[in-house]
C-alpha cells in the first residue's frame, strides 16, 4: 500500500491477525485487500443502486 492508513477497533485488528494467519495470508494487509475485494465485486454485481443499499442496509452498514 503506498501510503493508506486505515484505523479499526482493537479487537477487530486482533481477529483480523488470527484469521489473516488462519487462511495462509502473507499479512493482515494482503486479508484485508482481498476480503473488500470480493465484497466491493459483490456490490458491483447488483442491478441497481437501490439493490446495493438494500444489501448495505442488511449488512448493517447504512440505516
Amino acid at each position: 500500500m503506498f501510503g493508506s492508513k486505515i484505523k479499526l477497533d482493537k479487537e477487530l485488528l486482533k481477529k483480523v491477525k488470527h484469521y489473516s494467519d488462519l487462511a495462509g495470508y502473507s499479512s493482515v494487509e494482503e486479508f484485508i485487500t482481498h476480503a473488500l475485494e470480493k465484497e466491493i465485486e459483490r456490490l458491483e454485481e447488483s442491478e441497481s443502486e437501490e439493490e446495493i443499499k438494500k444489501k448495505l442496509k442488511g449488512l448493517g452498514y447504512i440505516s
